[in-house]
């Protein structure tokens, strides 16, 4: 039942993040935050690269959550294999 239970946790926390992160915004499609300016692009046009992305969506405060579930599961799986 450990493992069952520690596995289904890990699987969420890594769903939960997949979702967090596309719930953010589409990636291909870098809006700009004020209506009236065009979005700050590489090149002219549409584009699928923005001059500046960032790696926000890896930032600890929009992945708390997915990361303690993860480190539920990880820490019952190791449980039942150490004892």
């Amino acid at each position: 039942m450990t493992v069952i239970l520690g596995a289904l946790l890990t699987i969420a926390g890594v769903v939960y993040m997949a979702v967090a992160t596309l719930r953010r915004g589409r990636l291909s499609d870098p809006a700009s935050t004020v209506p009236d300016r065009p979005p700050n692009l590489a090149t002219p046009g549409p584009t699928l690269e923005p001059r500046r992305r960032g790696l926000g969506f890896l930032g600890l405060s929009q992945n708390w959550p997915g990361l303690v579930m993860m480190g539920i599961g990880i820490i019952l799986l190791l449980s039942v294999a150490v004892l």
